[in-house]
């Protein structure tokens, strides 16, 4: 009995492999289960270290992350750079990351990745003291919270 067809699915803790075989009358619903597992392990890949509170996104340790009007989206940059980027550190891609879905990683000018969501860089605010904090929205009219 011969392997009739191969999927492959990869993600970061590996490559998943579902063949189907010859079986009995089973094979239907053993393949179905299978190829449900797979896929269900690709789709709930997680990309960039963020979650939600209360409707708007945070990084992993409950900071409020912000976008800036004056990056565009998909550009693949940044334009806060510098004493900007003191005031509003990116939210760091390392380089092991991978990028998919809505997620993007954008070069900054010093070299290093930093993660986008729908094309726009995301940055935490340095005057955000505590998690839950949003003191930067709307910041100079050109700071904004991320919504879910």
């Amino acid at each position: 009995m011969g392997i009739k067809r191969v999927k492959m699915c990869s993600h970061s803790a590996g490559v998943f492999l579902l063949s189907e075989k010859k079986v009995t009358r089973f094979k239907p619903i053993v393949a179905s289960l299978l190829l449900a597992l797979v896929l269900s392990a690709c789709a709930g890949l997680t990309y960039a270290p963020v979650k939600y509170s209360e409707g708007i996104m945070t990084n992993s340790a409950g900071m409020t992350l912000y976008t800036f009007d004056k990056d565009v989206a998909g550009s693949g940059k940044s334009v806060c750079n510098g004493a900007c980027a003191t005031n509003w550190p990116p939210l760091a891609a390392g380089a092991g990351d991978q990028a998919g879905g809505d997620w993007s990683i954008v070069t900054r000018d010093d070299g290093s990745g930093q993660w986008a969501y729908a094309g726009k860089p995301l940055y935490l605010w340095s005057k955000d003291r505590k998690p839950g904090d949003k003191t930067g929205d709307g910041f100079n009219n050109a700071w904004r919270v991320v919504k879910q």
